[in-house]
């Protein structure tokens, strides 16, 4: 047998075994010199531990629609969990820029996290430990939850619950704002709409003080009793119904157009009024937007770092990575070899 064959054969998947005996010794001191290493690195970690809020968005987010406005299909009710679209837009709100400065403030994670405020990047650092620390997801079951790592359990937990409650407060004054800009709007025209109702009221009262009452039966009447003062030559009635025939002739027409403006302008005065007091109730609400499952409460038991798991990983990642190490060894050896021959 040739030494390329039997270095083939030596390197053969049949021969690991042998191959694994063969190196036993550098394969056992690096195993436990890793082992060694990873424990005292993980020793050396810092401890963290987690805290987890979890929560069901509302499907409805105005207050005015959930109880001021009928619904048959109940799409507007207000102890209805969202879908997937409240779910997403929940977890844009808890990634806003708001909450995390708040956060950050409250807790003056700067100094917690032993950033040097006067260090370059430090705003930079402190989102990175925000972001390896702090994070937002969607369950499988269409819920938000909240996990929160820190050094320090009832941090962690106060941290977590903070932020849920941050959502609602955010989400509420987002919605305010928008409905403060549609209250302007909408309140201008209330107003405006309400005095020309007023102004054709007004102008249908002085034309009643005139005479003009309903004009179509006043119209009606009149013409009948006056002919029959005519067929009876009564000329006193015939002068004093020409009088008021005059009158309405020229104020029946305008009497008429400003009744059926009004009345129209009635039916639309109620819609606008309804959705005046709705937005009014958006722009001041203050509501919560979820359904809260579970509050964070201080862990006892910590979460980071899973000091055997690193051990493991570590031991077996430094094991293969000689294993390979003593391949290329051969390999280069082998070549080596051959070229001298």
């Amino acid at each position: 047998m040739t030494d390329q064959t039997q270095n083939k054969a030596e390197f053969d998947s049949s021969n690991l075994i042998v191959f694994l005996l063969r190196y036993r010794k550098p394969l056992i001191i690096v195993s436990v010199l890793a082992a060694i290493v990873s424990s005292v690195v993980s020793l050396l970690i810092e401890e963290k531990y987690n805290s987890s809020v979890i929560f069901f968005p509302a499907q409805n987010s105005s207050l005015s629609k959930a109880v001021m406005t009928e619904d048959a299909q109940g799409k507007n009710d207000i102890s209805t969990f969202g879908e997937e679209e409240q779910a997403e837009a929940m977890l844009q709100i808890l990634n806003s820029d708001k909450i995390k400065w708040k956060i950050w403030g409250k807790y003056n994670l700067m100094e917690h996290y032993e950033i040097d405020p006067e260090a370059e990047y430090a705003k930079t650092r402190l989102g990175q430990e925000w972001e390896s620390n702090v994070n937002f997801k969607r369950t499988e079951f269409n819920s938000i939850r909240i996990d929160v790592l820190d050094k320090d359990p009832q941090m962690a937990a106060n941290i977590a619950n903070d932020i849920a409650s941050l959502v609602d407060s955010t989400k509420n004054e987002m919605l305010r704002e928008r409905a403060r800009d549609a209250l302007v709007v909408i309140e201008q025209e209330y107003k405006d709409l309400s005095n020309y109702m007023q102004t054709l009221d007004d102008s249908l009262t002085i034309l009643r003080n005139k005479g003009v009452h309903e004009y179509e039966k006043q119209i009606e009447q009149l013409t009948k009793v006056y002919y029959e003062a005519i067929s009876n030559n009564n000329q006193r009635a015939i002068r004093t119904l020409e009088a008021k025939l005059d009158t309405l002739a020229k104020y029946g027409s305008a009497y008429k157009s400003m009744t059926e403006n009004l009345e129209f302008l009635r039916e639309r005065f109620v819609l606008i009024q309804g959705k005046y007091e709705e937005v009014k109730v958006d722009a001041n609400q203050s509501v919560s937007h979820k359904f809260v499952v579970n509050r964070a409460v201080p862990q006892e038991k910590k979460a980071y770092p899973v000091r055997w798991l690193i051990v493991v990983v570590s031991t077996l990642s430094a094991f293969l990575l000689t294993i390979l190490v003593i391949i290329g060894y051969e390999n280069f050896r082998r070549l080596r070899s051959s070229e001298k021959k």
